[in-house]
């Protein structure tokens, strides 16, 4: 099975994702900037798909329409449109989601700031995603992701019952499984 994961926190760029699911995601290159490393990113995306609602805590994003047409929404904000050439900006700690809203492959071109773990964490996510065939990550490693990433990102409608009682407990009984050894690369959280 292609994995998506890098075999360090660090891969060298352009990298490319893909979840199986109808995303795919490249990591252009690393601008640095004074005020954090600013990462160049680009996407296509097939109709109906896109990340499901979450948060940055610790990083603003950026997304032009290159080609179609993007759905985008702020939680508890109705639903917008963005069109070829317009630009939507989600900063850091506003929950959002995006997704094609067209009939064709959408394309966007854009940045997150700065770019922290990003790499790494998305990757694992896209690799979760294809071992579970299902845009819900494969079990154990999605609790390992959500307990280690904590201070970066979240899921905003996830339950408040599954984040406190259920990831913690599949990502002790993953630990006690041994599941983990695939991350032994994985780059140390950014603490807020």
């Amino acid at each position: 099975m292609k994995t998506n994961l890098p075999t360090s926190p660090n891969p060298t760029l352009p990298h490319t994702i893909d979840n199986g699911l109808g995303e795919q995601l490249t990591f252009v290159r690393v601008e640095p900037e004074p005020d954090g490393d600013r990462l160049i990113v680009e996407n296509a995306v097939a109709p109906g798909h896109g990340p499901l609602m979450h948060t940055h805590w610790l990083q603003d994003e950026a997304l032009t329409v290159v080609k179609g047409l993007m759905g985008y929404q702020i939680l508890g904000q109705p639903a917008q449109l963005a069109r070829e050439g317009e630009t939507v900006v989600f900063k850091r700690g506003v929950p959002h989601r995006f997704w094609n809203a067209g009939d064709d492959t959408m394309n966007c071109r854009g940045w997150v700031k700065p770019a922290n773990t990003l790499v790494y964490f998305l990757s694992a996510v896209y690799d979760a995603q294809l071992k579970s065939g299902k845009p819900e990550p494969e079990q154990f490693d999605a609790a390992y992701l959500m307990m280690r990433y904590a201070s970066e990102y979240d899921l905003p409608t996830l339950p408040t019952f599954v984040k406190r009682v259920i990831i913690p407990a599949t990502y002790r009984v993953g630990k006690l499984l041994g599941k983990y050894r695939k991350f032994k690369h994985a780059p140390a959280p950014v603490l807020a």
